[in-house]
């Protein structure tokens, strides 16, 4: 087992390592810009070290200052956590040439599953169904057209280095396919270095379900169930559950199946997801693979039992899985709510400042992961996550009834949340009957 890791990351998920890492026996050193020196999760971690100013392409993305950070601190691993870093195989090249364990796929995996065009043709490999779209990244606009032409409109442009919505565009016909082809190159270069891009046909009402799973260094793949995830938001997850509440039985077994045997083609070891499309009649498509811990997590522990990423630590550090896929059994619904600090009302316009009075919900079932404190002020510099609300329950009624019930208990004062919506999409009778798909809450922007 390692013996210090340092926390390459910020907000509730580093707090969530130093915990994990606490229960493991392993120090921790936690870095921080500037805007984050406040964070009251910094003094749990045994040491701190800031590493520039809020910007965090000076910081939190500033490669050299965090492997210095690590050499000072005499680190011997890095978790990424998510975003920033988490999926930047130069990262972990750069780790690896330093001789500091990077806690996360392997160098060579990172490049393969970081090209989404590339994962693409490697799930075709695997005989697993892929959205129709190009072969891979699309070279110019003539190519891009004959592409859209062949699969059909409405066709997704993605961004083949993507991931977080950016880079994307949907094109209803050819004339929003040639408007949006240069914004989305753009975005792409901005957002990932490289303005590399791919199609892929929109399929309509669709319900975005993602697999996790845990490899080894010894070969052992294991997924752990599906996440459904489809209450988003212009490609951004807001709402995610366990189990899936409409898939068979038989849909299941596939998706796991699917999801084991592309992890296991691409040599993948950590904690990773394997992310599909299901289409109304029940046909799958695979998507992408995030080569990270994702942000919903903990929803998939909640009705496992497994600590995640006590798992993804021990195994970075070369230790075999605790458990087997046999030994996998989930039990009731989890649902998790992102708590953003946005304003539903206005766009989802993000929402820094200060948080003048903070009260968290409890009781039977409930699970918070939050940074945010009365008297913290959130900086505007970064996402506007401040918090996750997770339930467990036997049943997904029973879940839903306690996220209303625990929602209704939240409160927070001096900045606008996205709990207001929360509260309306728990009542609401497609959430409720189980059917709604990725539209569903742009539909519900347009019905206000």
């Amino acid at each position: 087992m390692f013996s210090r890791v340092l926390v390459a990351s910020r907000g509730e998920i580093a707090l969530r390592i130093i915990r994990a890492c606490k229960e493991l026996g392993v120090q921790t050193v936690c870095v921080y810009s500037e805007a984050d020196a406040g964070a009251l999760y910094l003094s749990l971690a045994d040491h701190r070290i800031c590493i520039g100013p809020p910007e965090a392409s000076q910081s939190y993305l500033n490669i050299p200052h965090i492997i210095a950070a690590a050499e000072v601190a005499d680190a011997d691993a890095i978790h990424p956590g998510y975003g920033f870093l988490a999926e930047v195989a130069q990262f972990a090249e750069v780790c690896r040439d330093c001789h500091i364990a990077f806690i996360g796929p392997p160098v060579e995996t990172l490049q393969a599953l970081g090209n989404k065009a590339a994962a693409r043709q490697l799930a075709k490999k695997c005989s697993i169904p892929i959205v129709p779209g190009s072969d891979g990244p699309v070279d110019n606009d003539e190519q891009a057209r004959e592409t859209a032409r062949a699969v059909g409109f409405p066709v997704m442009i993605k961004a083949a280095r993507g991931g977080g919505g950016r880079g994307m565009r949907r094109a209803n016909n050819e004339i929003a396919l040639m408007n949006h082809l240069n914004v989305a190159r753009a975005e792409a270069e901005a957002a990932f270095g490289n303005p590399a891009v791919y199609i892929e046909k929109v399929i309509e009402r669709a319900r975005h379900v993602e697999v996790q799973i845990l490899a080894d260094q010894f070969g052992r793949v294991v997924q752990l169930g599906e996440r459904d995830c489809s209450l988003q938001r212009r490609h951004q997850k807001l709402v995610e559950e366990s189990p899936c509440p409409v898939i068979t039985p038989r849909l299941r077994r596939r998706l796991g199946d699917d999801a084991v045997r592309l992890a296991t083609a691409a040599k993948y070891q950590c904690a990773g997801t394997v992310e599909f499309l299901v289409d109304p009649d029940g046909s799958h498509y695979f998507i992408e693979m995030n080569s990270r811990i994702q942000v919903e997590h903990p929803v998939t522990e909640m009705v496992t039992g497994i600590d995640i990423l006590k798992e993804q630590i021990s195994v970075a550090s070369g230790k075999r899985l605790s458990f087997k896929q046999e030994d996998v059994k989930p039990q009731g619904a989890a649902i998790e709510c992102r708590i953003n600090a946005e304003d539903p009302e206005a766009g989802f316009k993000p929402c820094p400042g200060l948080i003048t009075r903070l009260f968290w919900p409890g009781g039977p079932g409930v699970r918070v992961d939050s940074h945010a404190y009365a008297g913290y002020r959130i900086p505007p510099n970064y996402d506007s996550l401040i918090g996750k609300l997770i339930v467990h329950r036997k049943t997904r009624e029973e879940a839903r009834l306690c996220m209303r019930r625990a929602l209704e208990e939240i409160v927070i004062e001096g900045v606008k949340t996205t709990v207001p919506l929360y509260l309306e999409v728990f009542g609401h009778s497609a959430f409720v009957s189980g059917k709604v798909d990725t539209s569903f809450i742009e539909n519900l922007e347009r019905e206000h």
